[in-house]
C-alpha cells in the first residue's frame, strides 16, 4: 500500500498518481523503461535508484509533482 506525504492533500496525491501512472504506461507502451519515464520530468539522477520498478518510478514522479514550489527572490 502507498502512503501519502504529510504534505500533500489526499485527494491531489490520488489524482497526482493517476496521472503518473498514465505517463509511466505511456513510455511502458513505446517500449521504455522507468529511467525513461524519470527524464521526462527531469528526475534523470534518480534512474539508478529505480532500476527497472515501474511502481517506485510512479511514486517519485508523483512525490515531485506534489511538492510544494519554491520561492524565488526579487
Amino acid at each position: 500500500m502507498q502512503m501519502t506525504p504529510d504534505y500533500v492533500n489526499q485527494m491531489q496525491w490520488h489524482q497526482t498518481l493517476g496521472f503518473a501512472r498514465q505517463v509511466c504506461a505511456r513510455v511502458f507502451r513505446d517500449g521504455g523503461a522507468p529511467a525513461d519515464a524519470l527524464k521526462a520530468f527531469g528526475l534523470g539522477s534518480h534512474a539508478d535508484c529505480v532500476g527497472s520498478d515501474w511502481s517506485k518510478a510512479v511514486e517519485l514522479i508523483a512525490e515531485v509533482m506534489c511538492a510544494p514550489t519554491q520561492k524565488r527572490a526579487a
